[in-house]
């Protein structure tokens, strides 16, 4: 192999901001008998049968065929489209899982990267709360980015296509969501994929690569957005990189805790096999490469099952390839081996499907307000009310919050939560206005909050929402029936305003007030109500659960990490253990405080996750942005929940 070591630029741009755009819209015309446009990426021009799971791909821009490519009869159904090298937002996640579910539910498959399980988390999260199934999958095989016994953290490579390929087959022949799950986890635990570049790929309107690598120089274990590889070493030849791929999927494969092994005794192995090209190595090259593959694998015992060579997952320009090895059982070869009709994808026939005739113009849209019981529309009314106080909570502290966030991060915190609450106030009121329940009002304001906060943050705070909303419903008996509406609009005695003080700052004298006064009332209180009263509120916490539930799976922070989490947990634990012998005010309250000592105590380690760890030991002293403003968001609530059967 010869590649010169010069930059890979792409040619053909106009704007570079419009890129994406661009190609998306100019694929879905030269596939418009295969493809439907809608707005975020697009679905299946033919029809799905009812009740079938539909399966969504996505991710970045750049990587085509993937994911777009993939969309058709026996693979997905949709495909939703992010920038260059960007994961779509949970809105466009949304609005192409809208259109092409069709009663079955709808499953959400990606790349295992941070702003991908984050975006399609929280889609997932909005999507449940609207009232569809929907789940998630991330796809893990690339093997220099996590230990062999630890493959959740490694990210998503080419292995995807046939992982996703394989879920994709198994929706197409009718399982239900529980095994169609079921089957792309086996298939992802089967995958393992390697990748070695010649040279990096250049954004579109950028003047220089994102890496380089030296003349007759290889680098191995290259990402798929421009991630420099994880060693370099003289270029070898077609045979030699052959075997090194070989060789380290095979070992990997060894090293595996409980290597996933479906093959009959007696019966040779089998592997799906892809040997996928990145963007700039010819087809030539790749076929060279791939006959030493072949008898490499054959040499291990190892029958190759229906091989695919060429570009399935690329890197704008990158000169480079990768090796994909999915170890199969009979099922998975049975779903590996299944006709598939997409634009970038064919095997074997399928029959003709009909056209879809819906009106896809409004498929995509939020679904429109189908009004709550007369509880629930009253407990929505009293959320709007709650958060009117978190933006004001938000607003008061958004210049400090700024300034802890820009002590180890870009400082856009406050920022980023005073539009999202303000967005969040908005849509709620909207909702109240056309009759909504509960479960409607927070999933509206949930989405309104990550599409206007952005970053990790919105993406956190919408999920949040939306999984409390999901547990109130929209038609159940009103969980706070009972409970004052005292303090609203950031109204009350001081709360609101509460500085929880950086870096261990002792408290004020209106702060001590506050604490005693919270521990005097969960003293005073231990009659946490019967009945109906005991049932909301269980009702109320259990919704508290699910939002932190929510924040953890979808952010994958643990306390300890310096995020929201180290506030939000202890928050929830306390809540649940107090609720039985203190009642929901008082439990509350207890819990802010205990929120804002966990807040505050942040500042005695550094951050082990998101932007703020690279910049290591300089957030020591310093609390976490995220976990102060949610200790003030639930100290300010606290005045809001207090039930009239407790006194008040």
């Amino acid at each position: 192999m010869s590649h010169p070591a010069g930059p890979a630029m792409t040619f053909l741009v106009n704007d570079p901001r419009a890129f994406a755009d661009e190609a998306l819209a100019g694929f879905a015309a030269a596939h418009a008998d295969e493809v439907r446009a809608v707005p975020g990426g697009v679905v299946r021009a033919s029809a799905t049968p009812p009740g079938q799971v539909a399966v969504v791909l996505g991710g970045g821009t750049g990587h085509y065929p993937a994911f777009a490519g993939w969309v058709g009869p026996g693979f997905a159904h949709g495909a939703a489209c992010g920038n260059v090298f960007a994961s779509p937002s949970a809105d466009r996640i949304c609005s192409v899982a809208r259109a092409a579910e069709n009663g079955g539910g709808v499953l959400l498959g990606f790349g295992n990267y941070a702003g991908d399980v984050l975006h399609f988390g929280h889609a997932a999260e909005r999507l449940r709360a609207e009232g569809f199934d929907a789940r998630t999958l991330a796809v893990s095989d690339d093997i220099v980015s996590g230990p062999p016994d630890a493959t959740a953290v490694r990210r998503g490579i080419a292995g995807g296509l046939a992982v996703l390929k394989i879920l994709c087959a198994a929706a197409e022949a009718g399982y239900g969501m529980d095994e169609t799950v079921r089957v792309g986890r086996a298939a992802n635990a089967a995958t393992r994929s390697l990748g070695v570049a010649f040279g990096g790929c250049a954004l579109p309107g950028a003047e220089k690569p994102l890496f380089t690598v030296a003349a007759g120089r290889m680098g191995v274990g290259l990402g798929i957005h421009g991630e420099t590889g994880t060693e370099e070493g003289p270029l070898p030849t077609a045979d030699a990189t052959a075997d090194l791929l070989v060789d380290r999927v095979l070992a990997d494969r060894a090293a595996a805790a409980g290597p996933h092994d479906g093959s009959p005794a007696g019966r040779p192995e089998r592997a799906a096999v892809l040997l996928n090209g990145l963007g700039a190595i010819t087809y030539e090259e790749l076929y060279v490469v791939h006959r030493r593959v072949g008898e490499r694998l054959a040499a291990e015992g190892i029958t190759v099952v229906a091989p695919v060579v060429g570009e399935q997952v690329t890197s704008l320009g990158m000169a480079g390839l990768s090796l994909t090895l999915t170890f199969l059982d009979d099922e998975l070869e049975a779903l590996w081996r299944a006709p598939a009709a997409a634009p970038a994808f064919r095997r074997g026939s399928l029959g003709p499907r009909p056209p879809r005739t819906d009106d896809l113009t409004a498929a995509h849209q939020v679904p429109p307000v189908v009004p709550g019981t007369a509880a629930s529309r009253e407990l929505a009314a009293r959320i709007a009310r709650a958060l009117r106080t978190v933006r004001d909570t938000v607003v008061t502290h958004e210049r400090r919050l700024g300034d802890i966030d820009a002590v180890a991060g870009d400082g856009d915190h406050g920022i980023g939560m005073r539009r999202g609450a303000e967005a969040a106030v908005r849509a709620a009121d909207e909702a109240v206005a056309l009759g909504a329940g509960a479960r409607t009002l927070l999933s509206r304001a949930g989405a309104a909050w990550a599409d206007h906060a952005g970053g990790t943050s919105g993406a956190l705070w919408g999920a949040a929402l939306a999984a409390f909303g999901v547990e109130l419903g929209d038609g159940e008996e009103d969980p706070a029936a009972g409970a004052a509406d005292s303090a609203t609009d950031g109204e009350g005695p001081g709360v609101a305003g509460r500085d929880l003080g950086a870096g261990g700052r002792e408290l004020g004298a209106g702060e001590r007030e506050f604490v005693a006064g919270g521990r005097e009332l969960v003293a005073g209180t231990t009659r946490p109500g019967t009945g109906a009263e005991a049932a909301h509120a269980a009702r109320l916490v259990r919704a508290v659960r699910a939002a932190v539930d929510a924040v953890v799976r979808i952010g994958g922070a643990r306390p300890g990490d310096k995020t929201l989490v180290d506030s939000a947990v202890p928050f929830v634990e306390r809540l649940e253990a107090a609720l039985p012998v203190a009642g929901f005010a008082a439990a509350w309250t207890e819990a802010a405080l205990i929120a804002g000592e966990a807040a505050e105590a942040t500042a005695a380690f550094a951050a082990r996750l998101g932007r703020a760890r690279t910049h290591g030991d300089r957030s020591l002293g310093t609390p976490d942005a995220g976990a102060v403003s949610f200790a003030l968001i639930v100290a300010a609530l606290a005045p809001a929940v207090h039930p009239a059967e407790e006194g008040d």
